[in-house]
């Protein structure tokens, strides 16, 4: 009987063991759960009583009841919550970005300023510097949006728009576009205040549109930034400035001074050989019937060709008229379409020998140079387009 009984305590005794040292492998030791704690035993006891919803009399191995389910859904309801806090903070931070980019990107009304008004012109990587200046960062460091209410600077960067109308939109970035259609908007507006270049911008206007027009037809074959539909929209704005262009109305001076048909003949051609363009000599002569004799004055068209062109081009282009005398306004008009008028500015940006600074004239760049005065190169627009070609 004792070897009886001592079989059936081993049988009895042996599922026990091995659940025993089952849930020992099973769970950590000194963690909340260990069968040898019996701290834990009873921590387990009180998150049992203190969850609501379950029994007393609810049996011990019930899912509902149990104490190792009951701490399970604690933590995971603890960690799901720290994931929803996580998520909610990342949305957060993200739509505050979102925000932010909104209000100096895409909504502003004004250039992308930069603190310093002065960029360093490379064209290579080196040790000190990676990468490449190009266009469109020249463009947004550059104040051109405070250089148009110079009157000594308007008429270039109009010039440098005009260029980059023609040829470099695609080289310009999402903000340099913004950049480049908030500063052609200031450019109207104040020609629509002072009512002065009014032909110099409707050309400008055209020659964007223009170029506009063949880069959306082209879509898929150049290499265009931004929306289509963004596109549409910047031509639809550019329709609406040369509407407005069209239909300003010049209002006379309220004084009554002296005029400039008052002045001796003399100063009057003396003014008139100051302009630099033919086309507003012609608009002058049809003011008044005095200045039309004027302006029809062949020394005054001589003077004019010779400013902007050289011996040989003209040789090349003469006109003769029905009295057999050289017609310099006729030649004027021919050589304007064969070759390219001499451009003079009151203000140009200069770039830096020394150092490879580009800046206005005038404005304070880091320089190393003992003289740096004498060390600055003054750039067409031209050449400010060909220092970014690569």
């Amino acid at each position: 009987m004792l070897h009886m009984r001592g079989m059936n305590i081993v049988h009895n005794t042996m599922p026990l063991k091995f659940t025993t040292v089952f849930s020992e492998k099973r769970r950590p030791s000194g963690s909340l759960f260990s069968s040898s704690s019996v701290s834990g035993a009873n921590q387990i006891n009180d998150l049992t009583d203190a969850t609501p919803g379950v029994s007393e009399d609810a049996p011990r191995n019930s899912p509902a009841t149990s104490s190792t389910g009951t701490c399970f859904q604690s933590f995971c309801k603890k960690d799901d919550h720290n994931k929803e806090n996580l998520f909610n903070s990342l949305n957060y931070d993200v739509a505050a970005k979102k925000r932010k980019k909104d209000l100096l990107n895409n909504k502003a009304k004004i250039q992308y300023f930069h603190q310093e008004k002065w960029i360093y012109v490379h064209k290579g990587s080196t040790k000190e510097r990676h990468g490449y200046c190009t266009l469109g960062e020249a463009f947004n460091r550059l104040d051109f949006s405070s250089a148009i209410l110079d009157s000594r600077r308007f008429n270039y960067v109009v010039r440098l728009l005009e260029l980059i109308a023609k040829s470099q939109l695609t080289s310009l970035s999402g903000i340099a576009q913004k950049n480049y259609m908030n500063i052609l908007e200031k450019v109207v507006q104040k020609v629509l205040e002072d009512q002065q270049n009014i032909r110099l911008i409707r050309e400008l206007l055209q020659t964007l549109y223009t170029s506009l027009c063949t880069l959306v037809q082209r879509v898929g074959k150049s290499v265009l930034v931004g929306n289509i539909n963004m596109w549409v929209h910047r031509m639809e704005s550019i329709l609406h400035w040369q509407q407005q262009l069209n239909n300003i109305q010049i209002t006379r001076p309220a004084f009554k001074g002296t005029t400039l048909t008052d002045l001796p003949l003399c100063l009057q051609l003396n003014i008139m050989q100051r302009l630099s363009d033919g086309r507003d000599l012609v608009s002058l002569g049809q003011v008044a019937p005095d200045l039309q004799v004027l302006s029809e004055d062949r020394l005054l068209w001589k003077k004019l060709c010779q400013y902007h062109f050289t011996d040989r081009q003209i040789r090349k282009r003469l006109i003769l008229s029905d009295k057999g005398q050289l017609d310099w306004k006729k030649m004027y008009f021919k050589l304007i379409r064969c070759y390219p008028r001499k451009e003079q500015y009151g203000d140009t940006l200069q770039l830096c020998r020394h150092c490879h600074i580009l800046s206005w004239k005038g404005t304070d760049h880091p320089c190393t140079a003992n003289n740096p005065e004498t060390c600055s190169t003054s750039l067409s627009p031209q050449d400010f387009i060909n220092l970014f070609r690569f």
